[in-house]
């Protein structure tokens, strides 16, 4: 977890929380962003994801080079900590994903709507205080080299750590372009659970 103290005031003034906590649904898998501690965690996912089909092997193992590619690029941007879905209704994988950044005081961090697929919005977390989110459509480039062809929505919530200039970020993406408004108040509910400790 992060030091959220490191960036707080040192005259006296009120302390700052040292750590939050979230609460996430059932199958929401947590990989760890420090150096050096998602590559087991990633191989136990991939394990996991690919129970039981032994003729995947190559499935798994693109699987799992892909879930290390986007926890190393979290890590570079700030990411702590990793979370991916691998619940399901019935056949239907819920394919989402959360990635929690710490942005340090100073750096500047304002979520701002960039083209009409953008929208933004003031909220107050129940147990963290004011927020701003931002829910985005991005529908893939013919050429992306992920080879995604599906349009995927991110939900970003950005949530201010109490009496430092940090600012913790939450950033929700699923690629159930069907389900997405469902999706986004799943990843509301997930949101509506920080809390600072």
């Amino acid at each position: 977890m992060p030091d959220l103290v490191a960036d707080g005031p040192r005259d006296g003034g009120t302390l700052p929380p040292s750590d939050y906590g979230l609460l996430v649904p059932d199958g929401w898998f947590r990989i760890p962003l420090e150096p050096g501690s998602w590559k087991s965690p990633i191989r136990a996912l991939a394990d996991r994801v690919f129970d039981g089909q032994d003729d995947a092997v190559l499935l798994k193992r693109e699987f799992a080079k892909a879930v290390g590619a986007r926890a190393e690029e979290g890590y570079e941007n700030g990411g702590v900590e990793l979370y991916i879905s691998t619940a399901s209704i019935g056949p239907v994988p819920l394919s989402c994903s959360l990635l929690v950044t710490v942005a340090p005081a100073g750096e500047d961090l304002r979520l701002e709507a960039r083209g009409r697929l953008q929208e933004i919005t003031d909220v107050v977390l129940p147990f963290a205080g004011p927020a701003t989110t931002r829910r985005t459509r991005k529908v893939p480039d013919a050429e992306d080299p992920t080879g995604n062809r599906l349009p995927v929505t991110v939900v970003d919530y950005a949530v201010r750590v109490p009496n430092t200039g940090a600012v913790l970020l939450l950033t929700f993406s699923t690629s159930l372009d069907m389900f997405a408004d469902a999706m986004t108040d799943l990843f509301d509910a997930v949101a509506k659970s920080l809390h600072w400790k």
